[in-house]
């Protein structure tokens, strides 16, 4: 199997870019692993308290050398992806008993829902609860009695937040337990057309209730290609799930034989055993390309473009945008899953699957094959999808054909040639736009702008019906250090009605857009934002305005723009209420949106 040369070429200057950061992290583990076994160290004071309420455990934690492992959970019943893991204590506990192991739930990390707070003022936490999540994990494994840890997280910051504090723990193994996708509801693309129906005023309250009621309507993630998924696949493409975990339904005999498995393998990876795979050496320059590869493939969430540089900074990899770019440019997009296409992810799963696309992507050459995972050395293992015969959990070969070329298709006749991820760069900064599921006559818009400050600005002018010609929407201050870079996914219903009107128009803003945000151009995370004067904040209404995805470049036409003086807001309203007078330490020492707009990497 040769390697993709442009693959060989990213994977390489992302190796050279790192190699200082990396090796100190690679010491730094290897000094922590040379100490031995976690528990070795503790006074017998330390150990009776942390095994005082163990009663089923406790003669095995206080004598033996079994392996304990740590558990992680961001359960809450809240978040329908996240009620399952109510019940994996007790199913990892009697799995690791039967594995000659012990488990300990070592904590518990905050998990919110960007669903819920879309358009509200706790959307303006969301991103920063990723650093949280980091942090919380942190104590819970700071008490330093785990040989491996098992992590129970899905959506949207919560799994970047654990690969941080994984990577942070990386001389212990680590092994991703997911909960699965609900089962399907209503089409997702009927559930958007009530829900533009509703922005337009033709459709009531009751009927967008009873829409959205409908397609989130159980246990599980929810069923569209957004974030959460977009983690389950990461996840998978970079070793950290065991093969075909992602896309199982909650409360399925499958489901609860592989987190059975999880609990078996985290048992047999620590330092005790004789196949130690510490979850620093998994998350290597190939792992975090790998994921790469997959978001470009499935054309996943542009949410994953902040987190994936913080992930990868927490063990010495350092990534650019330009990586992005390069491999989009390589890599083929096989999948159309809504809001890319019809298909949600159980239709998706049916189809084939990530393991068709693991197969198709390694025999292309465009997935590292020799990269570390929890279930051996190499990717060949994710070729294969998880059976239950009898009772008994096995693997067998993955799909080599499609089972529906609508929604899957093979890496040589693909939806499209690229992944659909595109570097803007010009005098307005540098950003992000997500094309895959954008007409190709909508990838070049040239228009006047009107700049707004806030969502609910846009709105009130869509309603007073001031958007009557070709306008590029500007939603500035919006960055990480202005308001905590809240998703603008609100917005998408207002956006389609005027495309759907035939206007062209675009949203170009220092904050998020995630990968729910269906066809319109969006230029999102906008760099230097407008809060630290960039040069956003120079922008003016009128200014005409070209954004060029083909060409990937983001460009303000008005001659004077350079010599304008920034423009300041006022952002006092941003730090109080619903908990973000709390965050405003987060908001002063943020990164910039390009390096991952981390606070604790």
């Amino acid at each position: 199997m040769t390697l993709h040369p442009a693959l060989a070429r990213v994977t390489d200057r992302i190796r050279e870019r790192s190699h200082a950061p990396r090796a100190e992290y690679l010491s730094r583990m290897a000094a922590a692993v040379a100490n031995g076994p976690a528990r070795s160290h503790l006074t017998c004071g330390n150990q009776a308290h942390a095994y005082a309420a163990m009663e089923a455990d406790k003669t095995t934690l206080a004598t033996s050398r079994a392996p304990n492992i740590g558990v992680v959970t961001a359960y809450n019943d809240m978040l329908s992806a996240h009620q399952p893991f109510e019940r994996y204590p007790d199913l990892i506990r009697a799995a690791a008993r039967a594995a000659g192991a012990t488990a300990q739930v070592a904590g518990g990390v905050p998990a919110m829902c960007d669903g819920v707070t879309q358009g509200q003022p706790g959307m303006e936490l969301s991103l920063f609860s990723r650093d949280v999540i980091a942090l919380a994990a942190g104590v819970a494994l700071s008490h330093n009695c785990f040989d491996s840890a098992l992590y129970l997280g899905v959506c949207d910051k919560i799994v970047p937040g654990l690969i941080i504090a994984a990577a942070t723990f990386g001389h212990i193994p680590a092994v991703f337990v997911p909960a699965g996708p609900m089962t399907s509801g209503i089409p997702n693309d009927q559930k958007s057309a009530v829900r533009n129906a509703y922005a337009e005023g033709k459709a009531t309250r009751e009927e967008l209730m009873a829409a959205e009621m409908a397609s989130y309507h159980g246990a599980g993630t929810c069923t569209f290609y957004g974030t959460a998924n977009t983690n389950q696949m990461l996840m998978e493409f970079m070793g950290l799930h065991l093969p075909g975990a992602s896309f199982i339904n909650p409360g399925t005999p499958l489901r609860d034989a592989l987190t059975t498995a999880a609990v078996q393998r985290a048992a047999e990876i620590t330092a005790l055993g004789n196949d130690f795979r510490p979850a620093g050496e998994i998350l290597d320059e190939r792992a975090y390309v790998n994921g790469l590869v997959g978001l470009m493939a499935t054309g996943g969430s542009t949410n994953l473009v902040l987190h994936l540089p913080a992930m990868a900074r927490a063990s010495g990899v350092i990534l650019d945008l330009q990586d992005f770019a390069d491999l989009s440019d390589i890599v083929p997009l096989m999948a159309k899953v809504y809001p890319n296409g019809l298909a949600d992810v159980n239709h998706f799963h049916a189809a084939g699957g990530l393991q068709f696309l693991i197969n198709q992507l390694l025999d292309a050459g465009l997935l590292h094959p020799d990269a570390k995972t929890v279930a051996g050395d190499g990717l060949e293992a994710y070729r294969q999808e998880p059976t239950l015969k009898d009772g008994r959990l096995g693997w067998q070969d993955g799909p080599r054909a499609t089972l529906n070329d609508k929604i899957l298709r093979p890496a040589a006749d693909p939806f499209a040639a690229t992944g659909g991820l595109k570097q803007l760069t010009g005098n307005l900064g540098r950003g992000v736009i997500k094309v895959s599921a954008v007409a190709p006559e909508r990838h070049i818009v040239e228009a006047p702008v009107r700049i707004f400050h806030t969502q609910e600005a846009v709105k009130a002018a869509f309603k007073a019906g001031e958007f009557t010609s070709d306008t590029i929407v500007v939603v500035r201050f919006q960055g990480p250090s202005a308001n905590g870079m809240p998703e603008l996914h609100s917005l998408t219903p207002t956006l389609m009605v005027l495309q759907d009107r035939g206007l062209k128009v675009a949203l170009v803003t220092d904050g998020r857009m995630s990968g729910a945000s269906g066809k319109v151009p969006a230029a999102i995370h906008v760099s230097p934002e407008a809060a630290l004067g960039g040069p956003l904040a120079r922008l003016r209404d009128g200014d005409l305005l070209r954004l060029d995805a083909v060409a990937g470049t983001l460009t303000v036409l008005a001659p004077d723009f350079d010599s304008r003086a920034p423009v300041t807001a006022d952002l006092s309203a941003n730090s109080h209420g619903i908990g973000r007078e709390l965050f405003n330490v987060f908001r002063q020492t943020v990164g910039t949106a390009d390096t991952g707009a981390g606070v604790v990497v």
